[in-house]
């Protein structure tokens, strides 16, 4: 049997993990969300790409903060993915990969026990959500 503050440096230590996964997904989606806006066949589904990216460097922002008041440290990029070369190759990378957070960031909330950071994992991914869906619009309409 474990006890309570190995269990707590337990959690807290998945909560860190997991807030440095959401950082690093957050940045490449930030990065990738450049290009494909970019790419876009019309002005306004540029426009709607580059505020779901206002979207994700706002998480980015979140996360990184409640990272830095756990750690007192910043955390460690690792951008090891690439963005898609092709518009719409690009979208249903996108669409996957929201639906992917959607469901981590669900469980990121559930397995933390600090409620500002589980406020934070639920608030986005609500966000990844609604994106997925744009995302999907834009696969099937463009």
């Amino acid at each position: 049997m474990l006890n309570t503050s190995q269990t707590y440096s337990n959690a807290h230590t998945q909560t860190i993990n997991n807030l440095l996964k959401a950082i690093n997904g957050e940045y490449h989606a930030i990065y990738c969300y450049g290009i494909l806006a970019n790419q876009a066949p019309t002005q306004e589904i540029k426009d709607k790409i580059l505020e779901i990216r206002n979207d994700e460097m706002r998480h980015y922002q979140s996360f990184w903060s409640l990272y830095f008041q756990l750690t007192g440290k910043e955390p460690v990029l690792n951008f090891t993915e690439n963005c898609e070369k092709e518009y719409m190759s690009g979208v249903k990378s996108a669409f996957m990969d929201e639906q992917t957070t959607v469901d981590f960031y669900h469980t990121a909330a559930r397995e933390t026990q600090i409620p500002m950071v589980r406020s934070s994992f639920t608030q986005a991914s609500a966000d990844e959500q609604n994106h997925a869906v744009w995302f999907l619009y834009f696969l099937n309409h463009s």
